[in-house]
């Protein structure tokens, strides 16, 4: 009898988040994925995976990281509840939050919103946002430019 395979190829959500922690120490240190990279033996396109889990992170090299990024092993499991580590991957994918942190300009609102002391601005930039995606939900795609017509 042969055995099933998951067909389904998500990563553990896990490997997700470990990414996300190396991906967020490394950004907060100011180290690029080929400097990390090169601290540790690898290439850089190898860190890129690590960061989006579509590769898992060894113990071995987790832990070279943790020593190029000067932080502990934990670091990487912080925020973490106990709960995911039974859970199966989810099959949507990364969650929302994690797509936003792999964004350039996720990570830098995650880095400056923080720094907005008073609350009630907070809360206003955040309204602010929900109406702008409000308004795109009803509003159809712009028509992408049209390339001018070729004159033989």
């Amino acid at each position: 009898m042969a055995k099933e395979f998951d067909v389904d190829r998500s990563p553990n959500p896990v490997d997700l988040h470990v990414g996300l922690r190396i991906r967020l120490r490394r950004k907060e240190l100011g180290v690029s994925q080929e400097k990390l990279a090169d601290s540790i033996g690898l290439t850089f396109q190898q860190v890129q995976k690590y960061e989006r889990a579509a590769n898992r992170v060894s113990a071995s090299k987790l832990w070279d990281m943790a020593r190029a990024l000067q932080t502990s092993i934990s670091y990487f499991f912080d925020g973490l509840p106990d709960a995911e580590l039974n859970a199966p991957a989810s099959s949507d994918g990364p969650s929302p939050a994690h797509a936003f942190l792999m964004t350039p300009e996720g990570m830098e609102l995650a880095a400056v919103f923080p720094k907005v002391r008073r609350a009630r601005v907070r809360r206003r930039i955040l309204d602010l946002v929900r109406a702008m995606v409000d308004e795109d939900d009803g509003e159809p795609e712009p028509a992408a430019p049209r390339e001018p017509a070729k004159v033989s």
